[in-house]
């Protein structure tokens, strides 16, 4: 298929002005510089920094000796008041159908990209014109975007339907991990990069220039409706696989089937978009979205409240009235007595000290970080962040990524603060979602 390139980049222009003799000879600053305020995010909580004790505050149950107690401090950062929700996911999935459907139109009509800035430059690659209506009752326009639908041979009923195996989404980020070593700075005596690095195949090529730290990514981004059937055997759940993504009774629901990677790609498309907005305003970028780390995720859970064992604060998962206080499964075969027998609608417990809902049960959710059983003894104590970019041929031990939280099918055990298990990147899971996390700008 044609190659599918992500506009949300946002370009800095930086203005050059006279400052020979400004402020008398005295260092004044950059004169003209606006004071920024950032207002609260839609849909997001804003959480302080602080230090707290990371780790299980009850017996290691499974005896996995993969989580310790230790002290660390976080940054403040902007969490999602809940987990991605279905309809929340669909607007990524139409925003990469409607931007392929441009760029293929626009290779043959000429109004559905922007080939000239203002000033009459040249734009290379040409931007997307989102103002151009897709007129489906034009033959030219059917006969072009055919390709991205199903073949008659594979419609079920005739029905004609967008190929979801054709939704890639595209987009770069740069490795500064990489880039902050030592080893591939850049030489001001030689005027040259002479380190090393390891690129999206997994190849170690030699620096050329800072072009060398872009990563290119390519994800699919439809979520795997069959996982509800894959995930369990001899259990009839076909018509969650067939409703649950699309039918709108489920569009408060926490989106599931959805990979480490895919998460991923949709954190950058979000901040992507969010900048493109910001641009077209005339304000600054944010810093991007991402998924939350070990610590941001327990320290967000844990709201506030030293050493608790549960988001609620309590050691039990019941209230005073015997009514649970999560969604996941609290009894053998039993599953619908806290409110329901798979997931619920986000938001129907009542949310943790900082306000942020489904901190335990529901789905769980995906963190950025890799997972080692020995993470807590490596990773620094200010904002500890283990990150690792598993390449396609890496040894699947390498692959797997934190997940935090319990799901509608685990016992109370994964619901703690402090529980941690993995899945791996590629796997995608019924009971698994996202939440994403944006830093804060400045300290508070």
């Amino acid at each position: 298929m044609k190659k599918i390139i992500s506009f949300g980049f946002v370009c800095a222009i930086l203005l050059v002005t006279s400052c020979s003799v400004g402020g008398g000879g005295e260092l004044t600053g950059v004169a003209g510089r606006a004071k920024y305020f950032e207002p609260d995010p839609y849909g997001m909580i804003f959480v302080p920094q602080g230090s707290f004790t990371m780790g299980l505050n009850d017996q290691d149950v499974p005896w996995a000796q993969n989580t310790y107690s230790r002290t660390v401090t976080v940054d403040p950062f902007w969490m999602d008041e809940t987990e991605i929700t279905n309809n929340e996911y669909r607007q990524f999935v139409f925003w990469v159908r409607d931007s392929i459907m441009r760029r293929m139109l626009g290779e043959v009509i000429d109004d559905f990209v922007i080939s000239e800035d203002q000033f009459g430059n040249p734009i290379e690659p040409p931007n997307l014109n989102w103002d151009m209506r897709i007129d489906f009752r034009d033959e030219e326009v059917n006969e072009t975007l055919s390709d991205l639908f199903y073949n008659e041979q594979e419609r079920f009923s005739g029905k004609k339907e967008i190929d979801t195996r054709k939704l890639q989404y595209e987009y770069y980020w740069v490795d500064l991990k990489q880039a902050a070593r030592k080893s591939n700075r850049y030489n001001y005596q030689t005027k040259e990069y002479e380190g090393f690095v390891t690129n999206a195949d997994g190849e170690r090529v030699e620096i050329q220039d800072r072009s060398s730290f872009i990563i290119r990514e390519v994800v699919n981004i439809y979520p795997d409706t069959l996982v509800w059937i894959a995930d369990f055997t001899y259990s009839f759940n076909e018509p969650l696989t067939t409703r649950y993504f699309w039918h709108p009774a489920y569009d408060n629901y926490p989106v599931v089937g959805v990979t480490w990677k895919q998460a991923s790609a949709f954190c950058r498309w979000r901040s992507n978009f969010l900048n493109a907005g910001l641009a077209a305003s005339g304000q600054p970028p944010v810093h991007d979205y991402h998924l939350p780390s070990e610590s941001e995720w327990e320290y967000a859970a844990r709201g506030g409240l030293e050493h608790s064992m549960y988001p609620w604060g309590g050691y039990y998962t019941r209230n005073k009235e015997g009514c649970f206080l999560a969604n996941f499964k609290p009894l053998r075969g039993n599953y619908i007595d806290d409110g329901g027998s798979v997931t619920l609608g986000v938001g129907t417990y009542q949310p943790n000290e900082y306000g942020l809902y489904d901190m335990a049960g529901n789905v769980a959710e995906w963190t950025k970080n890799a997972f080692d059983e020995s993470a807590y003894v490596f990773t620094h104590d200010l904002n500890p962040d283990y990150y690792y970019n598993a390449l396609p041929d890496d040894p699947p031990v390498l692959k797997r990524k934190v997940i935090r939280g319990g799901s509608w099918k685990d016992i109370a055990f994964f619901m703690q603060n402090g529980a941690r298990t993995y899945e791996y990147q590629d796997t995608a899971k019924s009971y698994i979602g996202f939440r994403c996390v944006r830093p804060y700008l400045g300290s508070n």
